[in-house]
């Protein structure tokens, strides 16, 4: 993530249509979200743009980003606050194993904090279990690591 900021952020600087505008995008990697300034809407839409455009080229995945309320900042400039949707919430979760159960694949499904842990004896079950989340999963992202 921090690498598509970045690369939004020079292309912010160079880009013509962005000269002489105070358009920004600033990451606080501690809370987990993005602040992003421009001069008007629609300008703010472009950055937005620009930030899911180099998100999707490093395989971020552009629908984990949440967007704020669009809020009056100083100078005439309008302000918002993009949060990055990390791990699964408890409910999300409980939903995500209760499908997976649904499946009918011999597979055990477990929350573990803020993710889902699944188990089976097979590659081929688990595979299984990932192809049918891909097609009719959650609307947010999923990762899938490490099977051995």
């Amino acid at each position: 993530m921090h690498n598509a900021v970045v690369q939004a952020q020079h292309e912010i600087a160079v880009r013509y249509d962005f000269k002489g505008t105070r358009a920004s995008i600033e990451y606080n990697k501690k809370d987990n979200n993005l602040t992003l300034l421009a001069d008007h809407k629609g300008q703010l839409d472009t950055v937005i743009q620009v930030l899911k455009e180099k998100m999707a080229k490093r395989g971020v995945a552009v629908n984990a980003l949440k967007r704020g309320k669009l809020e009056e900042a100083t100078h005439d400039s309008v302000r918002e606050i993009l949060t990055l949707h990390t791990g699964i919430e408890t409910d999300d979760a409980k939903k995500l194993v209760k499908q997976i159960k649904q499946i009918g694949i011999k597979v055990q499904a477990q929350i573990m904090d803020s993710k889902v842990r699944v188990t089976g004896k097979k590659i081929d079950e688990l595979q299984s279990v990932i192809a049918y989340l891909k097609e009719n999963g959650p609307e947010y992202p999923l990762q899938y690591v490490n099977f051995t």
